[in-house]
Order: C-alpha cells, then sequence, then structure tokens
C-alpha cells in the first residue's frame, strides 16, 4: 500500500513540474534560450538519472513541453509522425502520422530525413512544418487536423540540401512561417491561426536553415530572418521589405537564429564570422549597419544565448569551442581548448549556461564573463543529440538519434 502511494505522490510530483515549465516553441517560452529561474533544477549532482526513453523515430526537431506533455515531431520512412508524451510517464497521449516522401540531395550523405523545424504551441493548436513544407495545426489535445497548407511545390532541394528547417511562431497575432527554396524563391508569410489562411505574404530570396526572431526598434516590430544569401528586415504588420543586408554562404548554410541585444542584431556563420549591426532609419529609410565582427568565432548551427552583457556560444573552431563575447564589440572574453563536438545546443539559466554537444555531453559551466568554469559534465545519451532540451525543476527531456529521453537530477 504504501509502495502504491508513494509512486502516486512521485508520477503528481513529476507531473507538477512538467506543468510548471512551459516550452512552447524553437528555444523556449520567449525564443531565446533563457529558462525561467522557477525550472531550473536547485543543483547539478555528480549524476542524472533515466526516467523513461520513448522510441519516435528520426529527426533534429526539438521537443516542446506544455501542460504536462512533451510534443515531438519525427520521421519512420516515408512518413512524418506527430506525437503527444505524457512527460511524468513517457506513455504516448495520441500519435498522428502522414506520407511526407523526401528525397535528400546526394550530397546530404549523413544527415537524416529530418524533420528539422521545431513544432509550436499556442491557443490549444500544435503547428508543425515538415521538411517539404507541409504546415499542419493540430488540436493539443487529441491530435485531430485542424487545417493543412502544404507548401512542397514550392521546395527543392538540388541546393538547399537539407529541406525546410524554419521553426513557426506567433507575432501580432498572426503564425509566420517560412518557404521556399534556392529555385523556387522564399517567402515569408503570416496566416490566421485558426484558418490557416494567409494574410500577408513578403516573397525575396530563398530561405536560408535559420529561424525569424522580432525585434522592435525605432518602436516598430520588424521580423528579422535569414535567407540563403542575406538577413532581412520586415515589418510585421504588413509583411513591407524594410532593409537588407548581403550575407552569402557558398553552400546557403545560413543555419543561426539572430540574437538581438535591445541595440544590436547579432548573427553569424561558419565562413562569415560573427557580425554586429544596429537597425534604425536614416534619411527615412530603414538600415542595418555594421557595428563589429569578429572572424575568428564561426557558429555554424549552434545559435548562441545574451546574459551579462555576453555572447555564449559554440564556435565550429579548433573542433568545437564554448566561447563567450563582448556583446558590445565582439571582443572574446574566453574560449575553451576546443574539441567540443560540431554542436552544441546552448541554454541559460540563472546561474549556469548549459552547453548540449551533438556527442551527447552535457556540460554545466557557471555563468561567467571572465572566465570558463565548467561545473558537471555529463553523459546523457547513447546516440547523437542535435536538438535543443527542455529544462525541468528536476532535470530535462532530450531528444536523441531516435528517442526522446527524460532524466532527473533527483534520486
Amino acid at each position: 500500500m504504501r509502495s502504491s502511494v508513494s509512486t502516486v505522490i512521485g508520477v503528481l510530483a513529476l507531473g507538477q513540474m512538467a506543468v510548471a515549465q512551459e516550452w512552447t516553441q524553437w528555444r523556449g517560452p520567449s525564443r531565446d534560450g533563457i529558462v525561467s529561474p522557477a525550472t531550473v533544477p536547485r543543483d547539478w549532482p555528480e549524476s542524472l538519472r533515466r526516467i523513461w526513453r520513448v522510441e519516435i523515430g528520426e529527426g533534429y526537431s526539438s521537443p516542446v513541453l506544455s501542460k504536462g506533455r512533451v510534443f515531438v515531431h519525427s520521421r519512420r520512412d516515408p512518413e512524418e509522425l506527430v506525437t503527444a508524451i505524457e512527460a511524468a510517464t513517457g506513455k504516448i497521449a495520441w500519435q498522428q502520422r502522414y506520407l511526407a516522401p523526401f528525397n535528400k540531395n546526394p550530397y546530404a550523405v549523413r544527415m537524416a530525413k529530418g524533420p528539422n523545424s521545431t513544432p509550436l504551441v499556442a491557443e490549444g493548436r500544435l503547428y508543425t512544418i515538415g521538411m517539404t513544407g507541409v504546415l499542419s495545426a493540430w488540436n493539443v489535445n487529441d491530435g485531430a487536423l485542424i487545417w493543412r497548407n502544404d507548401y512542397s511545390v514550392l521546395i527543392d532541394t538540388s541546393k538547399l540540401f537539407c529541406g525546410t528547417s524554419m521553426s513557426p511562431m506567433v507575432e501580432g497575432g498572426s503564425l509566420i512561417v517560412q518557404v521556399g527554396s534556392d529555385i523556387h524563391g522564399g517567402r515569408v508569410i503570416a496566416l490566421d491561426p485558426a484558418k490557416g489562411t494567409e494574410r500577408w505574404t513578403w516573397t525575396g530570396p530563398g530561405p536560408g536553415y535559420a529561424s525569424p526572431i522580432v525585434i522592435t526598434s525605432g518602436g516598430v516590430r520588424q521580423i528579422v530572418t535569414m535567407t540563403d544569401s542575406s538577413i532581412v528586415g520586415i515589418d510585421a504588420k504588413n509583411g513591407a521589405s524594410l532593409w537588407s543586408v548581403p550575407f552569402p554562404d557558398e553552400w546557403h548554410e545560413n543555419i543561426v537564429t539572430p540574437v538581438w541585444t535591445g541595440t544590436h542584431l547579432i548573427v553569424s556563420g561558419t565562413r562569415q564570422g560573427t557580425h554586429a549591426f544596429t537597425v534604425g532609419q536614416a534619411g527615412g529609410k530603414w538600415r542595418a549597419i555594421a557595428a563589429w565582427k569578429n572572424a575568428d568565432v564561426t557558429m555554424y548551427m549552434s545559435t548562441p544565448v545574451l546574459a551579462d552583457g555576453t555572447i555564449y556560444g559554440h564556435s565550429n573552431k579548433r573542433k568545437g569551442q564554448f566561447i563567450a563575447l563582448d556583446a558590445k564589440t565582439g571582443a572574446v572574453r574566453w574560449a575553451t581548448e576546443g574539441r567540443e563536438g560540431e554542436h552544441a545546443s546552448v541554454l541559460l539559466t540563472p546561474s549556469h549556461v548549459l552547453f548540449l554537444s551533438n556527442s551527447g555531453n552535457l556540460v554545466v559551466a557557471r555563468r561567467a564573463p571572465a572566465q570558463f568554469e565548467e561545473t558537471r559534465r555529463y553523459d546523457v545519451a547513447d546516440s547523437e543529440t542535435w536538438a535543443v532540451p527542455v529544462v525541468l525543476p528536476d532535470g530535462l527531456i532530450l531528444r536523441d538519434a531516435t528517442a526522446l529521453v527524460r532524466l532527473t537530477t533527483g534520486p
């Protein structure tokens, strides 16, 4: 009897912890990689314990969490799957699947067939966009399909090797997506979230692999995103082009989501290095003006976080370095020796910076602008971990090559 009661209490506690954390989109509630104080483990013990592991299929889409359920987008070729999992127990609440044939570019030998885009939870709906640009809205409670827009006619992988990768967001009451390819050009589209009908469409160069953000400059809300060859600012109200800055890459690998400091727009690329721009009006025209550049810090797929006037991130130099840059000048404050992996998902807590490398190592480092201070290092997965994890008050949920895993800091 005592054992049964303990089990029930444990499950309820886990459920309450899951509900406390709303991680509803790419890089978290505010799309900035910042974990709220209420949802961070009190301490980081010597080891983490696995609570459950659920096979979901391949892909790089990050999990999201809302009201005690984890939602994840995956593939079991030739289908894409959308799965809702109870965070407390690992039990599958519902799962939907649909045909999504995808032919990889032959140069993309190593990568799986996605999906790459992180889902979005908003107002009782779950939005997913697949490799071929199939955008779906699902009922979060039972997985019923509410509406679907198929943009696959715009997707060509002859140069955009890895297909659609942007993660949708909500801005000004509209659902924002970015679709297209090198061949067909790109579109940023604002849709009615309830119906999927288009409200406005921006057209321009094909997309990169980054996800858009929203900034406010000069009192104007702007959608900022990467294309395959530039950085663009778009009026969030009507989709009008405000400004554009060239940011070419020979493989069109503009992958890193931009970061807005309030005064500077930070972007980075594996061949371009890291740049900062100021955004404002001059002579009645919007301009993005170069503020600084650090050619020695090259972020490939890893989006950094901002705190303490510092950009914390992962550079692919020296086979992977954790780095800290002065946000105003771009000067390196510290950098690790190297060999930290090809990629790291970076998250920020009130006291620490978390780096989850693609090799399955979780590094917990002190949030310290002056020097790198490692607190803990864990081996958290049996296979590669390319997706951003979800941090909970008692641990985290992460995605490896084929499964979703929940780990706890508790006994």
